[in-house]
């Protein structure tokens, strides 16, 4: 009787739950069947959702109850604390499993090329995402001294970085914040918080939900310069053929138009100014130097050589998020990806046998949460006819409890699916006696514990 496929899936965010779900779906998962084995080197799962999500929008946290269900399958098994290479190669893996599918995401900032960009002050917002989620491998203190802030970027991080940065501790206080962010925002000085772009209002890579949520605050007053509302043929095209850049852009107008109102807080969204240089004393941030742009007729834009130097005394770099390379793998230093043909990772022009990438790790830090389904669904097909044509290598040993064997000879300490839950249940439990819907636990032993591991 032929044994099921047995598939390892290397990051237990949503990209490496979608892969999983597409194989569950599959004609395999009838005949002969699939077993599918979740690695991820954090405690707990869902990866971006958890340590990427803003704590102020648990819409977008709704996605896990779909993934919930992914990972409810008797087929699927989680491994958490688990992390590649050190616990476990791509060689160990190979000898468990027919196939290896890496989703691993993106956790470091892209760089950004300016001068200053290294004094004390300027941050990299995805580390400042970490704090303020709960991550458990940053410091649990950040410094928020700074009364006037920058923010470098206009897509949904920049967003959630401003928004954080100009509410209040008490505004936040409902979410899922552990303590040590409530006490670290309630020091918070920032009374100013200003959004540079590059480039114009129809370039904004904001969604517009995110965008108008930033006035929803009642401690927030959103500040738009009408110069700054200006289009070119390009982007007038971007509007025509774009419905979410169209949408962005209108909001910007009604926010460049109105009078400017009490909140005490005030969050100004800058365009047409190209950050050249973070200025500093003694070491420390005092500002930041702009140069101001123009739309060049294409949408995009050309410096004028008129420059601002801001009042600054804190900078967050938005510009993008960049993947860790995986040792044992190709690696495309310029995207920050693995190279691949339709998932297939792609080494010395042939395919790396049994080896395959899905979402970020495949094609960069770009798209909503849910674009990496379609991500998994070629990958997914790709592996399946690489197992029918016999092209999979034959693991030495497939049997489900090998792996188990090994991860205890190594002495790791691994979550579980069902230490998923004892760790759900012990974060509600720490939320309900505040009326809260949970509190996160930061320290990774805590969570260890919690989990049972």
């Amino acid at each position: 009787m032929p044994r099921p496929l047995r598939v390892a899936i290397v990051g237990a965010g949503p990209a490496g739950i979608y892969a999983a779900d597409a194989l569950l779906k599959s004609e395999a998962a009838v005949e002969p069947g699939v077993s599918i084995d979740l690695f991820e080197r954090m405690p707990a799962p869902f990866g971006l959702i958890r340590y990427g999500v803003a704590p102020d929008h648990p819409r977008i946290k709704g996605i896990i109850t779909a993934l919930h269900q992914v990972l409810d399958k008797p087929q699927v098994r989680l491994f958490g604390n688990v992390d590649y290479p050190n616990d476990i190669s791509l060689d160990e893996l190979q000898s468990f499993y027919d196939a290896v599918i890496f989703s691993t995401g993106a956790t470091a900032d892209r760089a950004l090329a300016i001068p200053g960009v290294d004094l004390d002050g300027s941050y990299g917002a995805a580390d400042f995402v970490s704090w303020y989620d709960g991550h458990p491998d940053v410091p649990r203190t950040w410094p928020l001294e700074a009364e006037k802030v920058a923010v470098l970027g206009v897509g949904n991080v920049a967003l959630d970085v401003a928004r954080i940065l100009a509410k209040t501790a008490d505004e936040l206080l409902p979410t899922e914040i552990p303590a040590n962010v409530y006490d670290g925002l309630k020091a918070n000085k920032a009374l100013e918080v200003h959004v540079f772009g590059r480039r114009g209002p129809a370039q904004a890579k904001f969604s517009p939900m995110e965008l108008r949520e930033l006035d929803h605050s009642p401690n927030i007053e959103v500040i738009v310069n009408p110069e700054d509302i200006d289009y070119d043929e390009g982007s007038i095209a971007t509007r025509r053929g774009n419905k979410q850049a169209d949408m962005v852009a209108k909001t910007l107008e009604n926010w460049a138009i109105r009078d400017i109102g009490e909140r005490p807080h005030k969050l100004f969204l800058h365009f047409f100014e190209s950050p050249v240089e973070i200025l500093g004393e003694d070491g420390k941030v005092v500002g930041l130097r702009t140069e101001r742009t123009e739309l060049d007729g294409t949408g995009n834009v050309k410096g004028t050589g008129n420059f601002t130097d801001w009042d600054i005394q804190s900078v967050y770099r938005a510009v993008g998020y960049l993947s860790d390379e995986l040792p044992k793998l190709p690696w495309d230093v310029e995207s920050g990806t693995v190279p691949d043909e339709g998932g297939r990772v792609i080494e010395a022009g042939g395919h790396l046998q049994s080896t395959y990438v899905t979402g970020w790790i495949r094609r960069g830090p770009v798209g909503l949460i849910g674009h990496t389904k379609g991500d998994a669904n070629e990958t997914v097909a790709n592996l399946l006819a690489d197992h029918a044509e016999g092209r999979l290598s034959e693991p030495a040993a497939p049997a489900p409890e090998a792996v188990e064997a090994f991860l205890a000879e190594r002495s790791v300490r691994y979550t579980t699916w069902e230490g998923w839950y004892k760790l759900d249940a012990a974060e509600k439990a720490l939320g309900e006696p505040q009326g809260r819907e949970r509190v996160k636990i930061v320290e990774r032993e805590g969570m260890l514990e919690a989990s049972g591991a």
